[in-house]
């Protein structure tokens, strides 16, 4: 059976809504439908574009992921409905960071799409980020100092443009440039104007239809003290270090 026929029939099931309801809705036979939910045929386009709107969620999603594994509750649409976000909670509640090692960086923009890839990478949950879906990402490069080559940027996704701050930082990641870190300055119709903190490098515009993601700057972590003789630890393994100290921490002042 096609991802198709099970998404709409989950989707039906979510709904409460029986074969006949849904046929009635969509203007056509409850035999016709239930063949779409059997897989024994394919919906035209046009139905298609029907039971988008009707289910409200993006054909590409309905065709492509597997709508059983993510609640509708717990995901979150990118724009133009590309993919999706599961927001992963560890056994305490708290948000699941992935981790995008640097080995895996240049894979981002071809993996970012698959959920299979995302529940691949590393993840680890700091107590002090909540409400939100965040995510680390390598620095590479020189143009936003105090950051160094190899640090950690931590951050929270944002929707939509018109969330984005003036003279806040945020990871963009575009088709052309792939994962950067820049500093938010204005916004055009079509463009967002950013530049880099290091005054080497010259401000630019990004492409709003080049955007594929958006992350508010939330923290970051430098590596530098997590390595021993040139060579680095397992990501996890520092983010969990880092872990312990900060619960180290909490533990000292709630004694006080």
């Amino acid at each position: 059976m096609s991802i198709l026929a099970e998404n709409i029939r989950h989707l039906r099931d979510q709904l409460k809504k029986s074969q006949q309801m849904v046929a009635d809705d969509l203007f056509i036979t409850r035999g016709r439908y239930a063949k779409y939910e059997d897989g024994a045929s394919q919906p035209p386009i046009e139905l298609l574009i029907k039971m988008s709107r009707y289910y409200r969620i993006s054909i590409d999603l309905m065709v492509t992921i597997d709508l059983r594994k993510y609640p509708l509750d717990d995901i979150v649409n990118l724009p133009d409905n590309r993919i999706v976000l599961p927001v992963v909670v560890d056994q305490t509640g708290n948000n699941s960071i992935e981790i995008i090692p640097q080995k895996a960086s240049m894979g981002y923009l071809s993996g970012y799409t698959d959920p299979g890839y995302i529940e691949s990478l590393q993840n680890i949950s700091l107590p002090f980020l909540t409400n939100g879906k965040y995510r680390a990402f390598p620095v590479e490069g020189d143009s936003m100092p105090p950051f160094k080559d190899g640090a950690y940027i931590v951050g929270k996704y944002i929707e939509k443009t018109e969330d984005l701050k003036p003279d806040k930082t945020y990871v963009f990641v575009t088709l052309n440039d792939g994962i950067t870190y820049k500093r938010f300055k204005s916004r055009k119709e079509n463009t967002i104007h950013v530049a880099a903190d290091n005054p080497f490098y010259e401000p630019y515009d990004i492409l709003t239809n080049d955007l594929l993601e958006i992350w508010e700057y939330a923290c970051s972590i430098s590596v530098q003290e997590f390595e021993n003789e040139g060579d680095t630890k397992n990501v996890k393994e520092m983010f969990l270090e880092l872990r312990k100290e900060i619960k180290a921490l909490d533990h000292k002042f709630s004694k006080k």
